[in-house]
């Protein structure tokens, strides 16, 4: 019998098998092999889903695309957080709390590493202006949403435009309106709501599990906990630059071996040519910033 893992929870997988929901636990037999949102597996046992019964997972079917994590930059285990996305959705507020750009730096090189397409939504436009970060933005030529409040049915048709028939797992710190852009779409989720601590002025967490939600009309949204940190030591040097195609032609011209972090880097003189608006100077400092996070000699 075959399913989609639509929750995990505690070492229980809630699986849609046809119109029903059938609670499951791994079996033996796949060892230390994880199951994540989002894989497609094969059960075996009790797939009736009446209450009480429980299947067993006995085959995880191959990964088309893999979102994954590590605990920090110096961490090289790395943890997978979903499997099978076709796209990754960048939640960042514009104000309240201000975007980040280096934490939507780290979500595109997940994004460009694991085989995701990334869009970037930007949320809370009622309080501040999005044309700084889109302008920093676009030579990556990423596609984009920006969405002010209240979230009208109107003002949230170009989001379910991009949501359509697709696989779109939600990345986004707490308080940047993840919870509450997913309620808007699908009302009956009620995903818990939070708000922004006084305190640090981040969002506190409300989303406490990764979960698969159905849209009208076709696809689904993998909600995600609020994240405070995404580690990249799992991830090559090598492919942690890759995800940065704006300055490809700079490295293009760097001496074999180049770390980038040194002084016969040629993305100085590459960036000084040609960086005409300050956006190439924003995004190699940070990879640069992202390279030395990875050796534990910087703080992003």
């Amino acid at each position: 019998m075959e399913g989609f893992v639509a929750a995990v929870e505690r070492g229980r997988y809630g699986i849609l098998v046809g119109d029903r929901t059938v609670t499951a636990m791994r079996a033996r037999e796949l060892g230390r092999r994880g199951v994540v949102v989002g894989d497609r597996v094969a059960l075996a046992g009790d797939t009736s889903g009446a209450p009480g019964t429980l299947a067993r997972v006995v085959r995880v079917s191959p990964r088309t695309t893999t979102l994954r994590r590590s605990a920090d930059d110096t961490d090289p285990v790395e943890r997978v957080i979903v499997a099978n996305a076709d796209q990754m959705v960048i939640v960042s507020s514009l104000a309240d709390p201000p975007p980040r750009p280096r934490f939507i730096d780290r979500c595109l090189v997940a994004a460009y590493d694991g085989g995701l397409r990334p869009l970037l939504c930007l949320t809370k436009a009622d309080l501040a202006p999005a044309d700084e970060i889109l302008h920093d933005y676009s030579p990556l030529g990423i596609p984009h949403v920006v969405l002010g409040r209240p979230l009208s049915p109107a003002r949230l048709d170009p989001v379910r435009h991009h949501l359509a028939d697709q696989i779109s797992v939600l990345i986004g710190q707490s308080g940047v309106g993840k919870s509450t852009l997913v309620n808007a779409l699908i009302p009956e989720a009620s995903r818990a709501v939070g708000t922004v601590s006084p305190v640090t002025g981040r969002g506190r967490h409300t989303s406490s599990s990764v979960v698969a939600l159905p849209l009208p009309g076709g696809g689904w949204i993998i909600d995600t906990p609020g994240l405070r940190s995404f580690g990249l030591g799992h991830i090559a040097a090598d492919r942690v630059t890759a995800a940065f195609p704006d300055l490809a032609e700079g490295v293009a011209g760097c001496p074999p071996g180049c770390h980038h972090l040194t002084g016969d880097c040629a993305l100085d003189d590459w960036v000084a040519e040609h960086d005409r608006t300050g956006a190439l100077a924003a995004r190699l400092d940070s990879l640069r910033r992202l390279l030395r996070s990875r050796e534990g000699d910087d703080d992003t």
